[in-house]
Parts: C-alpha cells; structure tokens; sequence
C-alpha cells in the first residue's frame, strides 16, 4: 500500500465533493465529535444545526477540527482533515449578507436543512425553537490517501 500526501488543490476537492463530515470540538478538556453535514465554498464549511451541545461547546471554544473521508479501490482511501474556527451566522443586522450566502451555498444540495433540523425526539421541531446557521473557517488543511 502506498501512502501520499494530498495537495491544498485535492483536499478542496475532497471537501466539495462530500456533504458529511465529522466535527470535534471540546470543553473543559473534553472532546466531542459528531457527524455533520456541510457544504463547501470560500475557504469554509457551511452548515445548520439546531441548539445543542455541539453548539454550546463551539460557542464557549470555537477552535474545531474537521475531518472527511473516502473509500478508494480495494483498500484504498482519501482523508482530509480540517483546522478552523466555529463562526456563528445570527439572524440579526450584521449578518444578514452572510447568513444569505450560507443559505445559497447549502441550498444547493437537496434536503441540506433535514440533518440539521431534526433531533432524536418524538415531539416535532417547533419554528419557534431558533435554528443555526454557522461555518468553519479553514485555517489549516491536510490530507492523505492510500492506493494499492
């Protein structure tokens, strides 16, 4: 098996080729990770979420990692692995320009608000309960990836 480094240019194509990722963040020491969905343009992961524990550790420490990856040939595989900064798009002035351009950049995908919107409960998500927008911004990529 061969094991290479990936370029800047082929981990932005990993990351815009895939929607779900996984999100580390921690508090008071304690790591965190959890499936996510994510669109890429610019430099940053968009997403949505509803408040949360991920939400709640991000707002208190947005430094977070990223990671995506993929399943090659036979035993092959592609991972990259994001460093960046939770940035939370509120509704409010002073937002609105990017809270827009989350939307576009997620609204491009099919069912991109499905992930986000729904929690593990039986009751049905109110419109009252405020949603999140948010992206990464990514500071640090690196990649890899295996070949037979």
């Amino acid at each position: 098996m061969l094991i290479r480094t990936l370029s800047v240019l082929e981990c932005s194509k990993v990351l815009a080729s895939n929607r779900v990722g996984r999100l580390a963040c921690s508090n008071d020491d304690q790591p965190y990770v959890v499936p996510f969905y994510y669109a890429h343009a610019d430099n940053h992961l968009y997403a949505f979420s509803m408040p949360g524990k991920k939400i709640d550790w991000m707002r208190s420490n947005p430094r977070v990692c990223v990671q995506i990856d993929e399943r090659g040939q036979g035993r092959g595989w592609r991972s990259v692995v994001v460093d960046g900064r939770y940035e939370e798009l509120p509704d409010r002035i002073g937002y609105k320009a990017q809270r827009d351009h989350a939307w576009s950049v997620l609204s491009k995908h099919s069912d991109w608000w499905e992930p986000g919107a729904l929690k593990p409960v039986t009751t049905p998500v109110s419109d009252s309960i405020p949603h999140v927008f948010f992206r990464i911004l990514i500071e640090q990529v690196s990649g890899r990836e295996a070949s037979e």
